[in-house]
């Protein structure tokens, strides 16, 4: 693993991509989605999960569980596991009505079971690089540039679980955290994906550069598509904000520019689609 990626350190210096960031207006329009406003001031709590998938992963996981509130009405199906687990584990059990549930979670979809969590601890930087280490593997990271979208944030955290990311980035300010909604989103993939959260995402970048990772943005004016890139090495891909995109600082921080080829009338993808579609990309090319 070393020796692969001081050779990935070599060619960092003498074969960096030409860049052609200067020539961008950066809209990132390709990205641009309707999702929830940027200035919403909606706090999403972060010491509860929801929803039976979220619940069964959160017990499975090394996370605390303070407390486990079962809706008192009849229910079938998984949450019989959820209560079997919870018991092994010796989790305090309460049952509680249904409009207690409703009231904790702001009328989301609970499915009659929520978990009161000790908030999510998140990860340092080095300890995504050690994973990727422990594992033999180039580094895999995606970082996400103020992703608002608590739901993005858990279906990227899904995917990126998938498709062997080994951490991601994200921005203190301005930014979606690990709340409830992005435990259900994940479908509880959460407690498998090492985030960060980091102070000065460009200067963190630059670090991750001078480590040997190279740095892909994604933008709709790149000349390159994204199933032309080599991802073999050890790379890290930017998904811009939902409405913003990449943040023009941010763009010029990157090696490269990349794009998804599309053909129809809308030139906008989701930011948890466009993600995917890049994490696919990197992962086909590491199978190769």
């Amino acid at each position: 693993m070393q020796d692969k990626t001081k050779q990935f350190k070599t060619r960092r210096k003498g074969n960096k991509p030409e860049s052609k960031n200067e020539k961008f207006n950066i809209n990132n329009e390709q990205y641009r989605t309707k999702d929830k406003s940027e200035d919403s001031e909606v706090r999403e709590r972060e010491d509860i999960i929801i929803g039976r998938n979220a619940v069964i992963e959160a017990l499975k996981g090394d996370g605390t569980i303070e407390t486990l509130y079962i809706s008192n009405s009849k229910l079938e199906g998984s949450i019989n596991t959820i209560i079997s687990i919870a018991k092994e584990k010796k989790v305090l059990i309460k049952e509680v009505d249904k409009r207690k549930l409703d009231s904790m979670c702001d009328g989301e979809t609970h499915q009659g079971v929520i978990a009161k969590v000790t908030p999510y601890k998140y990860s340092e930087v080095s300890d995504i690089l050690a994973l990727a280490e422990e594992k033999g593997e180039h580094p895999f990271i995606v970082i996400l540039d103020e992703i608002e979208d608590p739901h993005n944030l858990g279906s990227i955290a899904r995917t990126a679980e998938l498709f062997g990311v080994h951490g991601i980035i994200i921005p203190r300010r301005r930014s979606a955290s690990v709340s409830a909604t992005v435990y259900k989103s994940s479908a509880g993939a959460i407690e498998h994906v090492k985030i960060a959260k980091v102070t000065n995402l460009n200067s963190t970048i630059e670090e991750l550069k001078q480590k040997g990772i190279w740095v892909y943005g994604t933008d709709i004016r790149a000349e390159e598509y994204s199933y032309q890139t080599d991802f073999s090495g050890p790379c890290a891909i930017i998904i811009g904000n939902e409405g913003r995109g990449i943040s023009k600082l941010t763009v010029q921080k990157c090696d490269k520019l990349i794009k998804i080829p599309m053909v129809g009338k809308i030139n906008s993808l989701n930011a948890s689609v466009a993600g995917g579609i890049i994490m696919y990309e990197v992962l086909k090319g590491r199978l190769k």
